[in-house]
């Protein structure tokens, strides 16, 4: 390979990257934009509070039944159509959010909502592992960096939007807008190559190895979970904090998690995925047990932090792993795991809620940290 072939081959390399990273941007910033949009539609729809859970329970049903697939389909399609396919349906839903006026149409529009942001989720990872493999060097802690923080973009500008005045369509529009122009940018580096056969069945069960890298995933997004729905109530308990500032705990998780994906590349790289693996989740363990145990408010958002930091990489890494082994094609494995995880998250709320009920709230955070000590255990197994 010639000097000028190399630079040109560099140059493609960096776009593929950038462009790659734009899209988990993307998904970031279309999911979190419907957060603020939440009191709005439940003050229009005139929901109760069991009203509105069974309401938001529609997008995670709508995830859960297209992630499956969507391994299947970019075998059949290609992951740019998927990508592209996706994020224009989740651009078409998101104004209607604001609004339906009907709690059924509502939970319609939920559903295919979390459709579109299912199968992006499943099609940029499929995408990022196989840039990952032609770089050979970490790279998902960082694309994983860029969802978290479209996550903080996205939440932050339609709150700001809101705030300053404007209705929540013009907030959107305006949201949209920096979308459409993302994904512009980065359409020309997806991928357009067919991965694997295209008479792969539609909906295959994980096995073998993949299935324990879903319990994994489904653990970590547990505890992700966990401290989304539940951190605010346990430092209210614990700690006895302000409930004004009960939420604090979630955004200093959130701010640690995007700074060590941000980073998380460069530290594997230097120090190898196991002990990054293994340090992760036993300092993600050591934080759920110190929320419990502290009783002192501020130090308590130091167990969050440490999550924070603890999550970070972990899930990227299992990304990894599911797109290098060899049990079932790449595409199909993170299709399936992915699913697995995301299940976790779901049903994290309630499950967490019933085992408050038999143990304790600080009890279900304990349990979750001794779940997060059987991933450290399988750290060497995944960094393989």
């Amino acid at each position: 390979m010639t000097a000028l072939d190399a630079a040109q081959h560099n140059h493609l390399h960096q776009r593929v990257n950038m462009g790659t990273r734009i899209v988990f941007l993307i998904a970031g910033l279309c999911m979190s934009a419907w957060a603020p949009l939440v009191p709005y539609a439940s003050q229009r729809l005139a929901l109760s509070g069991a009203s509105l859970g069974g309401l938001l329970l529609c997008l995670g049903m709508g995830s859960l039944a297209a992630m499956p697939v969507t391994g299947a389909l970019i075998a059949r399609v290609g992951g740019r159509r998927v990508m592209l396919c996706s994020t224009l349906v989740v651009l078409a839903i998101l104004p209607l959010l604001t609004l339906i006026n009907f709690m059924w149409l509502m939970a319609v529009a939920l559903m295919i909502f979390g459709a579109g942001l299912g199968m992006l989720d499943v099609a940029m990872n499929v995408q990022a592992v196989e840039v990952e493999k032609a770089a050979r060097k970490p790279m998902m802690s960082g694309f994983h960096g860029f969802f978290s923080l479209g996550g903080i973009i996205g939440a932050g500008s339609v709150s700001l939007l809101l705030a300053s005045g404007l209705s929540p369509l013009h907030a959107v529009a305006l949201v949209m807008l920096l979308v459409v122009v993302l994904l512009v940018i980065s359409l020309p580096t997806l991928m357009t190559e067919r991965l694997h056969q295209p008479d792969q069945p539609w909906l295959v069960i994980p096995r073998g190895w993949v299935a324990f890298l879903g319990l994994l995933c489904f653990i970590l997004f547990l505890a992700e979970g966990a401290v989304l729905d539940w951190s605010a109530l346990l430092l209210l308990q614990n700690s006895e904090m302000d409930v004004a500032h009960a939420g604090l705990g979630y955004a200093i998780f959130s701010v640690a998690m995007t700074i060590g994906r941000l980073t998380g590349d460069k530290v594997i790289q230097r120090f190898g995925r196991y002990p990054v693996m293994l340090t992760g989740a036993l300092a993600a363990a050591a934080g759920m047990t110190l929320a419990v145990l502290l009783p002192w408010p501020q130090v308590a958002l130091l167990a969050f932090l440490l999550v924070g930091f603890g999550l970070a990489n972990t899930v990227p890494m299992l990304f990894n792993a599911a797109g290098n082994q060899h049990d079932m094609p790449s595409n199909l494995a993170i299709s399936a795991m992915t699913t697995l995880g995301y299940a976790g998250i779901l049903s994290g709320p309630a499950l967490i809620g019933f085992i408050s009920q038999w143990l304790s709230l600080s009890g279900a955070f304990l349990l979750i940290a001794l779940l997060l000590l059987a991933v450290a255990a399988s750290a060497r197994l995944v960094a393989r």
